[in-house]
């Protein structure tokens, strides 16, 4: 598998990562199943697991941790914090009374010394980024994270975010994790260019796009709806969009010798921008069927046709899950 510089750490990564949120209660509940799933895919040459402390209520930290205990040294090793992990608010966030018994619990979940790339899951609103950086400045003096970085940051909080870390003299973000495929498209308006001018790493998630582009028959709309929500209803607005637009693509996938999966994930690779692709299979023969999109290298004329369809820097809707400022959700904050 090819091989990539994950920004200014100067480590070697691959340039599929595995994501593991379908390990667990959310997913694949048989903790051997996933760790046998884990272990193929670093023996395929995937060398960067990524996982977070809410997947789960943990307990996807506890398989990972359990399914590299005798790779440690071969996994780029990756966490997140700051979604809620219980009822109490002050379970969640970016506060250093948080982050501080938050990497412990991942620490011992995960049974490791160190975590290589800590995340902070969502911008915090709440919480000065200053107090945040300061507090995972010292995890990292003190040997627990060796690196840290976000996710979902919009550009203008990334650079918020550097320029803290240097006037206070902390270490900095040294990657970000955005959403990103061929229907969303609007991390390359900002966000990449923005982790490019920092030297940042970018593992993006969700190649897929929450299925829309695995391939796999769509299901009728009401059940879609039903089970999935009305993002992924085919019969919105949106849907009607995305619906014609992959019909298009399909096109373009099967023109090109590839199925709709290998296009997806290789038009997110083929980005300068991107470090990793974080693909999240649930099963061995999902893993198996994502894999086939190593090292696929996609021609001008595809990623011209792709640019066609969904245009540079747009989505058909958005679905960044991105945080929304307190200055648009609260109604208080935009009146007098």
């Amino acid at each position: 598998m090819r091989r990539r510089t994950f920004g200014a750490t100067g480590w070697s990564v691959s340039e599929l990562a595995l994501g593991t949120m379908m390990f667990g209660a959310m997913g694949n509940t048989d903790h051997d199943d996933a760790a046998r799933i884990i272990n193929s895919a670093l023996d395929a040459g995937i060398n960067v697991v990524d996982t977070a402390d809410v997947y789960s209520a943990g307990e996807s930290e506890v398989i990972v941790g359990r399914a590299i205990r005798e790779r440690r040294d071969e996994v780029v090793l990756a966490t997140k914090f700051g979604l809620p992990m219980g009822s109490d608010p002050n379970s969640a966030g970016a506060s250093r009374r948080w982050i501080v018994r938050a990497v412990e619990d991942s620490l011992r979940r995960l049974g490791t010394d160190r975590i290589d790339l800590y995340q902070l899951h969502r911008y915090d609103w709440t919480t000065d980024l200053g107090e945040t950086l300061t507090a995972l400045d010292d995890l990292i003096r003190a040997g627990k994270v060796l690196a840290v970085g976000a996710s979902t940051f919009a550009a203008e909080k990334i650079v918020e975010a550097q320029w803290v870390a240097q006037t206070a003299g902390t270490h900095r973000f040294l990657s970000e994790q955005p959403m990103y495929s061929i229907f969303g498209r609007l991390p390359e308006r900002a966000v990449f260019p923005v982790a490019q001018q920092y030297g940042m790493g970018v593992l993006t998630y969700s190649p897929l796009h929450g299925g829309w582009l695995s391939g796999r028959p769509r299901p009728e709309a009401s059940h879609r709806a039903r089970t999935r929500g009305a993002l992924y209803d085919p019969e919105t607005e949106a849907g009607k969009r995305r619906t014609q637009a992959l019909d298009q693509l399909q096109q373009v996938a099967a023109d090109a010798g590839l199925t709709m999966p290998q296009l997806a994930i290789a038009f997110v690779t083929s980005h300068p921008a991107v470090s990793a692709a974080i693909i999240g299979p649930r099963t061995q023969e999902q893993l198996d069927g994502l894999l086939a999109a190593a090292d696929v290298t996609l021609t001008d004329h595809t990623l011209d046709r792709i640019d066609a369809i969904v245009p540079p820097g747009t989505e058909l809707n958005d679905d960044s899950y991105a945080a929304t400022p307190p200055a648009l959700a609260e109604r208080a904050l935009r009146r007098r």
